[in-house]
């Protein structure tokens, strides 16, 4: 016997869910049903993928191995499937793409107006995140697309990666910030007895400010640790400390008082990103095309956001 797709897709359900019944709902089958799919797929695979103990579902070893290898597969048949159906003209396209908080609200809005401007049946999905999540979604399979941040260790051998501008980093406050030397430009150093707001986990931002302050000799005091884009501007906003944020993202909030770093700053490089070992759609070529096609013109126009360079 050979493993089935929709073996495979009710596997994923349980791993998700972790009960049965309600991974059956999900995939809309009855709950005995899905029970027999999975018996016959840990038969045909030779191992259990699930303990069943007191009530609770875990995955085995043999599960765990299993999942992003099923998860890959699936999301792989369902780009080929999509593919094929651009191709015949059966169904419009989808393109799913994601970016940071920042890059969501800045760079995304007139390329997609762009993009659905010339394509206006297709089906556009966008997701906001911090660098690393959108990294896990594109590489299992969840997104087209991403504006990320690169990493300073570079990323994931599995995605393709092209840098197209660079960014600057403003530190956001209430109140003005004291320098070591009076009227000097600021410093990461007069950053040493701010009490900071911090990004969560995730959030490249968290980790540009942490190593900045770090490559200046000092670890942060942080007055607030774990917080969305919006969550830290308002957090500011009540004075409740400072924050290292890309400048675009304080344009509209009167509240927020924004100081540039004295040179070099704090940059870092914006790419568009796609999992390496995936055909692109059309749909997400097309995407990726216009994106480009908009760097060039908003650079030639002085069109860009604040703060961003293109990358030449």
């Amino acid at each position: 016997m050979q493993v089935q797709l929709h073996q495979l897709r009710y596997f994923v359900a349980v791993a998700e869910v972790r009960h049965f019944t309600q991974a059956a709902d999900v995939v809309g089958i009855t709950q005995p049903s899905l029970s027999k799919q999975i018996h016959a797929l840990e038969a045909t695979l030779g191992a259990p993928l699930f303990e069943r103990v007191r009530g609770n579902i875990t995955l085995t070893a043999a599960g765990e191995v299993l999942l992003p290898l099923a998860k890959r597969i699936l999301a792989d048949v369902e780009t080929a499937t999509r593919e094929v159906q651009e191709l015949v003209g059966l169904r419009r396209g989808r393109v799913r793409l994601g970016a940071t908080p920042s890059l969501a609200t800045s760079l995304a809005p007139p390329v997609l107006r762009r993009f659905r401007d010339v394509h206006p049946t297709v089906d556009l999905r966008v997701e906001e995140g911090g660098s690393q999540d959108l990294v896990r979604e594109l590489l299992r399979g969840a997104l087209d697309l991403a504006l990320i941040i690169m990493p300073a260790q570079g990323t994931d051998p599995g995605l393709r990666a092209d840098p197209i501008l660079t960014e600057s980093l403003v530190v956001a406050s209430v109140d003005p910030l004291p320098t070591a030397y009076p009227g000097a430009d600021l410093r990461i150093t007069d950053l040493r007895d701010q009490p900071l707001v911090m990004f969560r986990e995730g959030y490249d931002l968290r980790d540009a400010t942490l190593q900045a302050c770090r490559n200046a000799g000092f670890e942060p005091t942080l007055s607030v640790d774990g917080g969305e884009m919006d969550a830290v501007l308002s957090f500011v906003e009540a004075g409740l400390g400072i924050a290292l944020v890309p400048g675009i993202v304080v344009a509209r909030r009167p509240g927020i008082r924004v100081t540039r770093l004295a040179p070099p700053g704090v940059r870092r490089t914006i790419a568009v990103a796609r999992r390496r070992d995936v055909v692109p759609t059309h749909a997400g070529r097309e995407l990726r095309r216009i994106l480009l096609d908009y760097v060039q013109t908003a650079t030639t126009a002085s069109e860009l956001p604040p703060g961003v360079e293109p990358l030449t």
